[in-house]
């Protein structure tokens, strides 16, 4: 069968045939929240709730499980910035077949015990590579050396039909007709499955992809008209840190969604916060892509009900300090100042006293200079009760006696401080 004819709406309900008795029927889930903030229904679809917490073993298990006897015994191989090997895993341990997974030095310690503890005795596991891109080309060389089957995370026919299944659950669990269904992309094969089904049996829909900014391969692509690598990748989304999209996913997207945004990493860190404060869901920063880009549609692109998929709840608890700094700092309620102290009785009570408001908090206090005998430079973090306040504590500060310099967000200078 040629990948034009495995690229169908048909391939992904053969998949889903072949997946009904396998993976979960998650629920779809209405958000109050933000049907409240947004104007409209807002449905979640809970793929963190999948097999391995992601909807990755959708595709892994749809390839895995049409290898050949001949194919299945020289085992496989793949790349994954984890849920994808999770995926893997669960197929190797179900059908019996050896499996080596590649991961990027950035995965989590979550995704890598999850990723044993799935796959067992089945899985070698190998951390090789800065990213994705990196743990691919391992992978690669893996399987030309071994023979081992190539099961690619986003860029297989089989991979994306099985992906594409998730769309066939919301269309059957949906008690609204929705209007816009909204899908992060990483390499492209979740929102490339789910595009051949749903422009074929609801071609009303608006699909919409939404890629970290700091990862933003799918709109390179477009920008382009051809994959190309992007010369740096932010790999905190890591779900979907990838530096180059599919060949074949591609132009999938190119014809058949609508629309590709981009989503800066404080505001999915916003959004996962709220998830679980109010949802009680613990999505991955790629989990919480869908439902942030949400809030950033244009009025007439939000034509609900809206579909948000919530592709992944692998999250390490560890990394909840850096989403709560990286939120606060996108929604201007964190800022960071050197401020030269001289170094005589009173000085910081002055600084209090006439430079903060009253429901500012320092947060952070650190010289970062201790060899001047007559001035001591140092590290404030202040936190605002409301982003409004910014305005009010600069003033005080260009009035103050004191050298006050912000460290701008995003500067070379944050980023080496904070």
């Amino acid at each position: 069968m040629s990948i034009a004819l495995e690229l169908s709406a048909a391939a992904v309900s053969a998949a889903a045939d072949r997946l009904r008795t396998i993976t979960r029927r998650t629920p779809l889930e209405r958000s109050d929240r933000l049907s409240e903030d947004l104007g409209t229904s807002v449905w979640l679809k809970r793929e963190d709730l999948q097999i391995g917490r992601s909807y990755k073993v959708r595709g892994a298990y749809n390839l895995i499980s049409s290898l050949s006897p001949e194919e299945r015994g020289r085992g496989v191989v793949c790349a994954s910035a984890g849920n994808h090997a999770q995926g893997v895993a669960f197929s190797c341990r179900a059908l019996g077949i050896g499996g080596r997974v590649f991961l990027p030095s950035a995965t989590p310690r979550q995704k890598r015990e999850r990723i044993l503890a799935i796959g067992g005795p089945w899985i070698e596991l190998v951390v090789d590579g800065a990213n994705y891109d990196e743990a691919s080309a391992a992978a690669l060389e893996s399987s030309a050396a071994r023979g081992s089957v190539l099961v690619h995370p986003f860029d297989d026919p089989r991979t994306i039909a099985g992906q594409g299944t998730v769309a066939i659950d919301l269309d059957e669990q949906c008690a609204e007709r929705f209007g816009t269904v909204v899908v992060p992309v990483g390499g492209g094969g979740l929102v490339a499955g789910m595009a051949l089904w749903l422009k074929e049996h609801r071609p009303d829909v608006r699909l919409v992809g939404a890629e970290p900014a700091g990862a933003a391969s799918m709109a390179a692509a477009l920008a382009a008209d051809r994959p190309v690598r992007l010369p740096a990748v932010d790999t905190f989304v890591d779900g979907a840190a990838v530096g180059t999209v599919g060949e074949l996913t591609y132009p999938v997207v190119r014809d058949l969604v609508d629309a590709v945004v981009s989503v800066p990493e404080g505001a999915v860190c916003t959004e996962m916060l709220s998830l679980y404060q109010v949802e009680g869901i613990i999505a991955e920063p790629a989990g919480a892509l869908a439902s942030a880009a949400a809030r950033r549609l244009p009025q007439d692109w939000a034509q609900g009900p809206i579909v948000c998929v919530v592709s992944g709840g692998n999250n390490d608890v560890s990394r909840y300090s850096d989403i709560v700094e990286r939120s606060l700092v996108h929604e201007g309620l964190k800022h960071y100042f050197l401020v030269t102290f001289p170094q005589q009785p009173g000085a910081l009570r002055r600084f209090l006293d006439s430079v903060l408001g009253p429901d500012d908090d320092i947060t952070l206090f650190e010289y970062v200079k201790k060899s001047n005998r007559e001035t001591g430079p140092a590290l404030v973090g202040i936190e605002l009760a409301r982003a409004s306040d910014l305005d009010g504590l600069l003033t005080r500060m260009e009035a103050s006696p004191l050298q006050i310099d912000r460290v701008p967000p995003g500067s070379p200078l944050f980023t080496f401080l904070v």
